[in-house]
């Protein structure tokens, strides 16, 4: 199977580089990989480092995808600009930070090759070391205030969709591809995390959660999340989605799960995957340069 990686990229330059050698050289056993990164007009040289980088490694397998955006849209809208560009049969997200560690990829994808999930997620409040959010270096109260956050945010969507995930807004969201047939989305910041797991959820994908590793950063390194704008955005996402109408492809969706479950790699021939995933997720806007 072929695994996307799709990396929003936007004012990114003290990490990128680093975040995408890692990403090229993480091995993927039983899968291969391309890199889909979608690049919003950085003003700090991330979009210098990220055609270098496709300049480097163009001769060279994986596979190296990058879509340049004209103005900075969200993360939210990147990533979807990234799922329409995919070709694998499962979808990664990665941020251009260093918060998450690459070598977890094998422990997320493992899930799906194996045939046991259609949709992973990587928590980073499972394990030993169980809360690993935000430890600000210079900012402990805000820390402690996006920890609360946090709780809360997590306890409404649980509360209302009816389940019990400890990680609902971990960067790391891997599914298979035609999870998103028939699916919508229109959120365009952060509260994109709650709009892509409710709608799966309401489309009867529940998500696997595994531990992974995290190391926070705090707003002087990157952080881009606004503490007076983002939060209602993440209500009205959550809400949103928790009560609109189910979308009519829901029991196509259990019928992909089921698959799934036989075998990730017969699923085209029980005509559960699209062969071409691609065309039914979010198109491309006008705006944008592929090369």
């Amino acid at each position: 199977m072929k695994v996307s990686i799709v990396i929003a990229v936007y004012n990114e330059a003290r990490t990128l580089t680093t975040l995408l050698e890692r990403v090229w050289a993480q091995p993927l056993p039983g899968a291969t990989k391309e890199i889909i990164i979608v690049e919003s007009n950085s003003s700090d040289g991330s979009r210098e480092m990220v055609a270098k980088f496709a300049a480097r490694h163009a001769a060279h397998a994986p596979r190296i995808q990058v879509i340049y955006q004209d103005r900075p849209q969200g993360k939210g809208h990147a990533i979807r600009q990234g799922f329409a560009a995919a070709t694998g049969e499962i979808l990664l997200i990665q941020d251009a930070d260093l918060e998450y560690d690459v070598a977890d990829y094998p422990d997320l994808v493992r899930p799906i090759t194996d045939g046991r999930a259609a949709f992973v997620l990587g928590s980073r409040h499972m394990g030993p070391a169980n809360w690993k959010i935000r430890q600000f270096a210079h900012n402990g109260p805000l820390a402690a205030l996006m920890n609360v956050g946090g709780l809360l945010f997590r306890a409404l969507f649980n509360t209302l969709f009816g389940v019990r995930l400890t990680d609902p807004t971990s960067m790391f969201k891997v599914l298979r591809a035609d999870c998103l047939d028939g699916l919508e989305f229109t959120c365009d910041r952060f509260d994109f995390d709650y709009e892509l797991v409710g709608k799966l959820i309401r489309a009867g994908f529940h998500p696997l959660e595994v531990p992974v590793s995290y190391k926070s950063r705090g707003f002087d390194e990157g952080k881009k999340i606004r503490i007076f704008r983002d939060p209602a955005t993440w209500v009205l996402a959550i809400v949103k989605c928790r009560f609109a109408s189910a979308h009519a492809g829901a029991g196509r969706a259990r019928d992909a799960v089921a698959a799934t479950a036989i075998s990730p790699r017969s699923a085209h021939r029980h005509e559960t995957s699209s062969p071409c995933p691609a065309s039914t997720r979010p198109g491309h806007s006008r705006s944008e340069e592929v090369c």
